[in-house]
Parts: structure tokens; sequence; C-alpha cells
């Protein structure tokens, strides 16, 4: 089921697979902790010490989740929530699907079961800031229901500008329906 250590390297080539595949789980613990920075380094333009993953996995291990094929770990979602200007709101910090294992769905489970979380625990809004360019998230993001907020120039190390993206749902009448 969950490796230990940092996944093996996937083909660059599309992996064939069935959705029921997949294995989600919540966050479990320091032998996690690998294989999402190992992800997350590998994926994501932005580097990040063991500093920042332990503050999001230390104090919201509910808002991690990990996927797994074939006992190797495909993706993760890292999130955070709290007070911020009279909201209480959750926060995606990082969301990595191995590049293979895309367009599968498994971005949007792991989304879905943070933003699950954050709703059930009162939240009334998610944010989460992405690349102009990563056209992938911005629509995965876009069937979600998140609106571009603002547009933050050279938000990244690298110069890229970033879209901030915004999700409402005030109180339980929120229109919002997770899949």
């Amino acid at each position: 089921m969950e490796d230990a250590a940092p996944s093996e390297p996937f083909p660059e080539t599309e992996l064939q697979f069935s959705p029921w595949e997949v294995e989600y789980v919540s966050y479990g613990g320091e032998h996690h902790l690998p294989l999402i920075m190992n992800l997350v380094d590998k994926e994501l333009s932005e580097p990040y010490s063991i500093f920042t993953y332990r503050y999001f996995v230390y104090l919201w291990p509910n808002l991690t989740f990990l996927a797994f094929h074939e006992g190797k770990c495909v993706g993760t979602v890292v999130c955070k929530m709290g007070e911020h200007r009279n909201t209480f709101r959750g926060y995606i910090a990082m969301l990595v699907v191995v590049k293979p294992c895309r367009g599968k769905g498994i971005a949007t489970e792991l989304v879905a079961r943070a933003i699950r979380v954050m709703m059930e625990s009162g939240c009334e809004e998610v944010t989460l800031e992405a690349e102009v360019t990563n056209k992938g998230a911005l629509a995965l993001y876009g069937r979600l229901g998140f609106i571009r907020a603002k547009r933050l120039f050279r938000y990244y190390l690298n110069g890229v500008d970033a879209f901030r993206l915004k999700l409402l749902f005030p109180g339980a009448k929120s229109p919002f329906h997770i899949p």
C-alpha cells in the first residue's frame, strides 16, 4: 500500500488505470512526509523547507491527503485553515499529481476531500494561488467553482505571476457541490 521512502520515478508516458484503483488516505504521520516532499519538490516551481511542510502537516494533519496507485504515492494536497480578516477560511498550499497520472480525477478528488473538511469545520471560503501559466490547475479550480480574485505580479520565485483563486461558501446555504 504505502511506501515509506520517496516514490520511484514514474515513466513520462500516461498510465492507464481506473479511478477505483487509486487509494486515498489522510496524512498518517512522519512516514508520509518524505512522500509529500518528494512529490512537491519534483513537480512544483517553488522550493519549500522541511519547516514549511511540518507547519502544515503538524498543525492541520486532517487537511493533508495522499493518493496511491499500486503502492506508489501519485498525488497529494496540503492545506490549512484559520481566521483571516474576520473570515474563517481554508487555504490550499500545495496540490501535486505526477504527470503520468494527470487527467484521471485524482487532483479533483484530493481537493474535494480537503474542501469537504474545510466546509464541515465552518470555513466560509477557500483560497489559493496558481501560476497564470498553469492552465491545468486553472481549469481544475474553475470546474470546482473557484473565481480569479486577484492577479499577483511576479509572485513566484521564478518571476511568474499568480492568480489568487477564491471559492466562497457562506453558511449552510452554499450552492457549492463537491463531486
